[in-house]
């Protein structure tokens, strides 16, 4: 009986000076959070899209509270999903001001439909883009072009893309998409990028991602970039196209929208998002001879 008793107290003993050892432990190596994080992250919509560039809403408070604290503002920082609204809540809590941000959207750049880019074979594998990457060009003779098996679908939490039954390109709805970059992040191919939405939502694009040169570019894709540089010729003024690896790319924050490059673009590569039907062009009548007069 007294052994019982002995191994009791032993026991009792020891869990004290571990529970002891634990307390001073937890006080003297606690990390102090500052409040201001809690708050920061009760105003984020909770998405932890990772958009922000951070990992999930709590380091993103953490990124916006230490930004206000060492560089006195929260600029380029910005919740994607929240948009301006939330930044301005952010910015109230840490006492100053949000800069607005201007808003953009994710957009898919390939046109690449069945009826421009052929299929050459049939890929009995797993429907994943990143498969078809590894495995090799996909089902078209395009290395380049959208791969169709809707990975980027799979990867946005908002509904905000779907894979057209007919064309089988990924299509973005405007109203629905954060520009959080998560369907960036799962294409393989690196064919949809996050663009400013411009002014009224126009903006102008090239529908293309392929580096070939362009007889080679065009046997893949009757619509595809063949790097002629006539776009570039014709914005010469603003300087918002340039040619890289025989690719054309729109800079949307120098774009005009004027439009002369989708009419200088022998291959329609060049597609303008929300503009108002073009103007007919007014024939030009021939102006009557008048009668010479007979004396």
């Amino acid at each position: 009986m007294n052994l019982i008793l002995l191994a009791i107290i032993a026991l009792g003993a020891i869990g004290l000076i571990a529970a002891l050892l634990l307390y001073f432990a937890s006080r003297k190596f606690a990390v102090h959070e500052d409040e201001r994080i809690g708050e920061v992250s009760a105003v984020l919509p909770q998405a932890n899209c990772g958009g922000c560039g951070f990992p999930g809403c709590s380091g993103f408070a953490g990124a916006c509270v230490k930004s206000a604290d060492e560089k006195g503002s929260i600029e380029g920082l910005l919740c994607p999903v929240g948009g301006q609204a939330v930044m301005e809540q952010v910015a109230g809590i840490l006492g100053m001001t949000a800069e607005a941000s201007a808003p953009k959207v994710a957009v898919v750049r390939c046109n690449g439909t069945c009826e421009n880019r052929p299929r050459l074979v049939d890929f009995d594998g797993a429907q994943s883009c990143k498969v078809q990457q590894m495995t090799g060009m996909g089902e078209t003779g395009c290395a380049y072009g959208c791969l169709g098996c809707g990975d980027c679908v799979t990867a946005c939490q908002f509904g905000a893309i779907r894979i057209n039954p007919e064309t089988l390109l990924p299509e973005v709805d405007e109203e629905k998409c954060t520009a959080c970059g998560a369907c960036a992040k799962a294409c393989p191919r690196q064919i949809i990028e996050i663009r400013l939405k411009g002014s009224k939502n126009r903006r102008m694009v090239v529908l293309c991602n392929n580096k070939d040169k362009g007889a080679i570019a065009n046997k893949c894709c009757t619509v595809s970039c063949i790097g002629c540089g006539k776009c570039v010729k014709v914005c010469e003024k603003f300087e918002a196209i340039t040619l890289t690896n025989n690719l054309a790319y729109i800079d949307a924050e120098k774009c005009k929208l004027c439009r002369k490059c989708e009419e200088a673009c022998p291959k329609s590569a060049i597609h303008a998002f929300n503009m108002p039907p073009r103007k007919p062009k007014a024939e030009i009548s021939e102006v009557p001879v008048a009668p010479s007069k007979t004396e």
